[in-house]
């Protein structure tokens, strides 16, 4: 695990296995209560500090615990890793570049924001859907093309490739129906937002696709929480 390598190269010691001198456990994330999670957590003592993601609530009752996850600095340095993963992961199905290719990125969150960022670099022709009227302003203000994005499945047809950065239904069957025979669709949302068969499900892409990027980061941030201070990536 990469993050753990990083950890023992910034000095702190790193062990696999549980044992009564534990101070730190670092959980999978996100984290989630299974048997073996239980099972492990009663071979460390209980004044051990849990680091995980979404840590669920009988964890965060019974132990001191930092929730990467809730950490404003990490999320948006995992959203940026998440949006080079999905440029990437639609360039290689993709039989041209970004330039001139026009793009939709449906969210203006953390990862849509990188990602309307990275496509504009790249030369795509941008566009953002939001719902806020907010939201929809800055996006304007920003030079990108706006869509609200409850009014999305009359235009959809235009685009080349659509990300989703949503965790709720965007874009039912019936929509996508009205994309291009050879849009890319891919959704980066922890929950469903396109509905269909030829959608990419591109979940926890930092993990899988950027695994050591993904575990520096996670070290920077456990020494960045737990002692205060900045370390180099």
């Amino acid at each position: 695990m990469f993050a753990m390598k990083r950890l023992e190269q910034l000095g702190i010691a790193v062990t696999d296995k549980p044992g009564s001198d534990v101070t730190h456990c670092l959980l999978p994330i996100p984290t989630v209560c299974t048997p073996e999670l239980e099972s492990m957590l009663k071979q460390l003592p209980a004044s051990v500090t849990l680091i995980g993601g979404n840590l669920p609530a009988e964890l965060t009752e019974d132990y001191s615990t930092i929730d990467l996850l809730q950490d404003p600095q990490h999320l948006a340095e995992n959203a940026a890793i998440t949006a080079d993963c999905a440029m990437l992961r639609v360039r290689s199905c993709m039989p041209t570049t970004f330039r001139d290719t026009s793009a939709l990125v449906l969210g203006w969150g953390r990862i849509g924001k990188c990602l309307a960022h990275l496509l504009r670099q790249a030369g795509a022709d941008v566009t953002v859907a939001a719902r806020k009227e907010s939201d929809i302003a800055m996006i304007q203000a920003l030079g990108y093309r706006a869509e609200d994005i409850r009014k999305l499945h009359y235009g959809l047809l235009r685009y080349r490739v659509i990300f989703n950065t949503v965790p709720v239904p965007v874009i039912t069957k019936q929509q996508a129906a009205h994309c291009r025979k050879d849009c890319i669709l891919i959704d980066l949302a922890s929950s469903p937002g396109i509905e269909g068969e030829n959608v990419i499900v591109a979940r926890g892409l930092p993990g899988k696709d950027a695994p050591e990027s993904a575990g520096r980061l996670m070290a920077r941030t456990i020494i960045r929480l737990l002692l205060g201070r900045e370390c180099p990536s």
